[in-house]
């Protein structure tokens, strides 16, 4: 059960790394540091080190403040766009080396996918936010996008089944709404009111 659980927790930190890279990562680190409930392994235990814990505070302020301004988000975007899936892949096989059937190069490769696949929608969204709300609705959506992260990560490390079984209904959620938007938008379709004779 450590290993089935190890590999929960795994899925729940890389995936709020794709929202925020350095939140999961304090996390962690605070965690691993001052508990008995994530015990990290080397070459990851580096991460409880205070100098590591300071940079990734002063890396998560930088990044909390970035995301909520209008434009500079989106710069911020493409910066994060190596530092979150790389965020989740240290996660991923940090918190998974339970699962000793893991090999270290495919835990890493599959949290640069939760990671990065959570980010490339999170950057895909962003844009049509901007658009909609001429900017105002940025630092409400990057709010709830930390807010998300944060209870993500905890709960990842608290009760890690319960964060899977959420992240499936989501990536679900997910799913469905992308199929919807496709039939919406595809030429021809009366829904779309492109193809049609009025």
């Amino acid at each position: 059960m450590d290993g089935v659980a190890s590999l929960f927790t795994a899925f729940g930190l890389s995936t709020s790394a794709g929202l925020n890279a350095y939140l999961p990562l304090l996390i962690v680190a605070l965690t691993a540091r001052f508990t008995d409930l994530i015990k990290l392994e080397p070459p990851w235990d580096t991460l409880t080190s205070w100098w590591v814990i300071g940079l990734l505070a002063v890396l998560l302020v930088i990044e909390m403040t970035a995301d909520k301004i209008p434009l500079v988000d989106h710069a911020n975007d493409v910066i994060q766009t190596a530092v979150r899936p790389a965020a989740g892949a240290i996660l991923f096989a940090a918190s998974g080396h339970v699962i000793s059937d893991v090999h270290p190069v495919l835990a890493m490769a599959l949290g640069v996918l939760l990671a990065g696949g959570v980010h490339a929608t999170k950057a895909t969204v962003r844009p049509v936010v901007t658009a909609t709300t001429g900017g105002l609705g940025n630092p409400v959506v990057s709010t709830l996008e930390d807010v998300a992260a944060f209870v993500v990560s905890v709960l990842a490390i608290l009760v890690p089944v319960l964060t899977f079984l959420l992240l499936v209904i989501f990536a679900w959620w997910v799913w469905r709404w992308w199929r919807r938007r496709q039939q919406v938008t595809l030429p021809g379709n009366p829904a779309s009111g492109l193809g049609s004779d009025t």
